[in-house]
């Protein structure tokens, strides 16, 4: 006697002639697993079942195409349900698939204006990528609302302090400049952009946490940090497409609003991702505050800084890619050390 194997589940056990109908009334696929109950080691398909005991089945038809589709009924094609609005509104995977594959179109149909058009394309993808970290980050205590305010109040920070008032030009470390030698691109790197930038883009998440109704674990302010970090690579993707990308030759410029769409809003996110990991541990741990809040910004601006650095150099700027995205997940692997350090 035989047994059927599907998907990890048995059937049976069947003779001979059984097997035989029951393939020929696509009851069995011949793609099926089976085993005889008595050697249950031996697996095999059914098609070599067949095979092997010179078995010779017809899978039987339901006639023409036209009959098939008769019997099935229309709605193989349209669905009842297609017509009920308040099912489809429902379908929260239908709602969320239609505005990750459409929205691109919709941008191109009705956005007309260069400014609006790189934002909301740069927004897209800050959407994708923000699916992306809830699903790989996400804790009891993530709200999407606060991610959401999150998002807009750092930009809101990046507006008023760089183009409203100006101030991240008080940084005196902005005046050395990137065109010197080694040391001092060194310098304007770390303590000139990745202090103002990294600085910047922690104090949404100061705010939440002096706000904050109960403790915020570390994987809930790391998932806040990679928002914040989108939502100024967003920012800066917008201001480089339309002052500096242009400019470029076609290759370069069409490699660089890539990049400025994908993987630098990224990198953005992990910086401020490992800002968050050190602020949670400083707010849960006030006896170490200090020290937790100033590794907070000191921490992602060197990283940030290195990589501004080298980014020149392929191989050396994808190293500097590769380690913040290490010190991330390996800093949330041994947060349980941490915390009994900290104790």
């Amino acid at each position: 006697m035989i047994l059927i194997i599907r998907n990890g589940k048995q059937f049976g056990p069947y003779d001979k002639d059984t097997i035989k109908q029951y393939v020929e009334d696509g009851k069995i696929l011949k793609c099926d697993k089976c085993v005889d109950s008595s050697d249950m080691d031996n697996v095999i398909t059914v098609k070599q079942y067949l095979k092997d005991n010179d078995i010779s089945v017809k899978v039987k038809s339901a006639g023409s195409i036209v009959n098939q589709l008769k019997s099935i009924g229309r709605d193989i094609i349209i669905p009842h349900e297609f017509f009920k609005k308040e099912i489809l509104l429902s379908d929260k995977k239908f709602l969320l698939l239609a505005a990750i594959g459409l929205l691109p179109s919709v941008i191109g149909f009705f956005i007309q204006n260069e400014w609006l058009m790189f934002y909301f394309v740069s927004l897209y993808f800050s959407v994708i990528w923000g699916i992306f970290f809830y699903n790989f980050f996400k804790t009891s205590q993530v709200s999407w609302k606060t991610a959401t305010t999150i998002f807009f109040m750092t930009q809101i920070f990046i507006f008023l302090l760089w183009d409203v008032t100006g101030l991240v030009k008080l940084n005196p470390f902005y005046n050395i400049g990137e065109q010197g030698g080694f040391l001092s691109r060194l310098i304007f790197f770390i303590m000139g952009v990745g202090f103002t930038e990294e600085f910047v883009k922690a104090i949404p998440l100061f705010i939440l946490i002096a706000r904050a109704k109960e403790p915020l674990i570390p994987r809930t302010l790391v998932f806040y940090g990679l928002i914040s970090g989108l939502a100024f690579g967003v920012e800066e993707g917008v201001q480089y497409q339309i002052k500096v990308n242009d400019q470029l030759e076609y290759q370069y410029s069409f490699f660089a609003n890539i990049a400025r769409l994908t993987y630098l809003p990224f990198i953005h996110a992990v910086f401020t991702g490992i800002a968050g990991y050190y602020i949670a541990f400083g707010n849960l741990y006030p006896k170490f505050k200090k020290s937790l809040y100033a590794m907070a910004i000191v921490v992602p601006m060197v990283l940030h800084g290195l990589y501004d650095t080298f980014n020149q150099n392929t191989f050396i700027a994808i190293f500097f890619l590769i380690i913040p995205v290490a010190l991330l997940m390996t800093y949330l692997r041994r947060t349980s050390d941490l915390k009994s350090k900290l104790r």
